[in-house]
């Protein structure tokens, strides 16, 4: 597994990541037994860098990554967690008082005295175009509470914003080949000013998985079902705004742009993570097969890629452009 600088923290993080969403059990249930499981063999497929959020489960999966930590002193893995949904997303609710808040849950959750990183967890523009914001995540750091901050953010203006501030250490943001708007700008403006990027939702909520059909059905507490229009939070979280049944169609269009023995994963992961300033892609998985393929993505033939390359601009000039370009 390739590790990469996580910008200038003196950290290397891998390649490919975990996002750990799903053991919050925000995607269906998912056993404390399989949670584990999926954070072992991630590690020992070389995978040094799982990103949380206080708010996945409501700290179940900081929980879990702490337990597994713990048992495994030496692990090299860098904990990215976020912080900023505990409260309404509004301005008001991003104080110094509510970030040290914030931090002394997830410093419990995660058992360690320091954070490796926290990010804003997609607050309002005001939140990261505010000086106070840097501030107060800055004391944090002067105290000792955090080792470096970053931001998570919804769209390209916002990654921009966060991009030009000194202290952060990465901006999170979606990309995948259902969402390309990163590549205009957002990922050379990283690349100059040395701020880490990490690919989030890489596999679109699992429909660039190549699983899926018309007929394919999501638990009811799955935000596949309940947030496709945007009903809890930004639309763009689910399926990375795209129509499910337009996603079907450009999946299987990109799927038949691949040799056998590729999977649409596999490539999907391996091209995000080729191009330039992203630093690690972060997909979740669910099961020990999940992770196991996600990190092996990372030995695809890069002649195989540059043939995917051409196609997911392809199919995303014909299919997405006109809908999802424009947006976030």
């Amino acid at each position: 597994m390739h590790q990469r600088p996580l910008a200038a923290t003196g950290r290397s993080v891998s390649a490919i990541g975990l996002g750990t969403w799903q053991l919050g059990a925000d995607w269906g249930d998912v056993s404390e037994v399989d949670a584990l499981d999926v954070l072992a063999t991630s590690v020992e497929a070389g995978v040094t860098l799982f990103d949380t959020a206080d708010v996945y489960g409501d700290g179940r999966s900081e929980g879990l990554i702490g337990r597994f930590l713990a048992a495994h002193p030496g692990h090299g893995v860098t904990v990215a967690t976020k912080m900023g949904r505990r409260l309404p997303q509004e301005p008001e609710s991003y104080t110094s008082a509510h970030f040290r808040e914030w931090t002394d849950r997830s410093r419990k959750n995660l058992g360690t005295d320091t954070l490796d990183l926290v990010q804003l967890h997609c607050p309002p523009s005001a939140v990261i175009e505010a000086d106070e914001t840097y501030d107060a995540l800055d004391a944090l750091v002067d105290d000792g509470a955090i080792a470096a901050y970053g931001v998570s953010v919804e769209t390209c203006a916002q990654a921009l914003s966060a991009i030009a501030r000194p202290g952060v250490s990465n901006v999170q943001i979606i990309f995948n080949p259902f969402r390309l708007k990163p590549l205009d700008e957002v990922l050379p403006a990283a690349e100059a000013a040395g701020v880490a990027i990490f690919a989030r939702v890489p596999l679109a909520s699992g429909l660039l998985s190549g699983r899926y059909t018309a007929s394919t059905s999501f638990a009811a507490n799955d935000h596949r079902t309940f947030n496709r229009h945007g009903e809890a939070f930004d639309r763009g979280e689910t399926f990375s705004g795209v129509d499910f049944e337009t996603g079907l169609v450009a999946a299987e269009e990109l799927s038949a742009a691949l040799p056998d023995g590729v999977s649409l994963p596999a490539a999907s992961l391996a091209w995000i993570a080729s191009r330039p300033g992203v630093t690690s892609v972060i997909p979740g998985a669910r099961t020990t097969a999940q992770a196991r393929s996600n990190a092996d993505a990372g030995s695809i033939d890069p002649a195989v890629l540059e043939t995917f390359a051409s196609a997911v601009v392809d199919v995303y000039d014909r299919r997405l452009r006109e809908d999802i370009h424009p947006q976030w």
